[in-house]
């Protein structure tokens, strides 16, 4: 039995460049990774089956026992393009939407907005992330992942009917002028090794280093064209979590927890005091 800690990442494309360093580079071999949807890596923490996870932030309200790692997350600072709520009736109507069933802070993400931009409650039904039968079930879907980026956000019809497409990053910025963390890396040891981050960090800035590599591996892999996966880790996805990010995490909990979709907040915890100065 290995005595690696397990780490649980993110299958999306966003965590590429997160773990690049502990697939291919220095990090590699340091811990037992394993990849899965968001939902799946915070239950996995939850169950105790893994120690490390990239989990969905929503999941900090709902396991207060979790501490987060400081130093990257996955986040943006406007559009993020991979977060899309596709509807059949301009937003400040909706009455329903269906989410995708792989997501958490997202569907948190969409009720917020619709709370506090437009004053709207709608219903929300759990769905597969097939936005045929979404629109047929409601009146908006929400996509996430990489299923979202192999649409279009700037269609405007679907099989003949007017669509709208909103980019849920775009209108976070829009309504709290802060960038949006979708993600974070987290622990649930309380007496874990402090030097812990810095593995994490360090893999990040390998990915950055390495963008080029991961924009023609990722890109072949996922059937993706490299112009879309160039323009998506480097334009629309943020790896930091600087002191705008905290504030932002801060303000999204507390938004949620407002609205009822969380229990009571306690503080954030983070593994050791969180870097303040944001990457360049």
């Amino acid at each position: 039995m290995s005595d690696r800690l397990r780490v649980s990442a993110v299958s999306y494309l966003n965590t590429a460049p997160l773990v690049w360093g502990l697939t291919q580079g220095p990090q590699r071999d340091l811990f037992d990774l394993r990849f899965s949807l968001p939902s799946e890596c915070a239950d996995a923490l939850r169950a105790g089956e893994a120690d490390i996870g990239l989990v969905p932030t929503i999941e900090l309200a709902r396991q207060p026992d979790l501490l987060v790692l400081p130093g990257c997350s996955i986040s943006c600072r406007g559009a993020v393009r991979s977060v899309l709520l596709i509807s059949l009736k301009p937003i400040e109507t909706i009455e329903s939407f269906a989410a995708d069933t792989s997501s958490r802070t997202s569907v948190a993400l969409a009720q917020v907005l619709l709370a506090r931009k437009y004053g709207l409650r709608p219903r929300v039904r759990p769905y597969p992330p097939k936005i045929d039968d979404m629109l047929e079930v409601a009146d908006a879907g929400l996509i996430i992942g990489d299923p979202a980026l192999r649409l279009d956000p700037e269609q405007t019809d679907w099989r003949g009917r007017p669509i709208f497409v909103y980019d849920l990053g775009s209108e976070w910025v829009d309504l709290t002028g802060l960038p949006m963390v979708f993600a974070v890396w987290a622990v649930k040891n309380l007496a874990a090794d402090p030097n812990l981050p810095m593995h994490f960090v360090d893999s990040a800035d390998y990915g950055r280093q390495h963008l080029d590599d991961i924009i023609a591996e990722e890109s072949e892999k996922r059937n993706l064209s490299p112009e879309l996966v160039s323009r998506y880790l480097r334009e629309h996805t943020s790896f930091d979590l600087g002191e705008r990010e905290q504030h932002s995490l801060a303000t999204f909990l507390r938004s949620a927890a407002e609205l009822g979709l969380v229990g009571p907040l306690t503080d954030l915890a983070y593994l050791e005091e969180p870097a303040v100065a944001e990457r360049e």
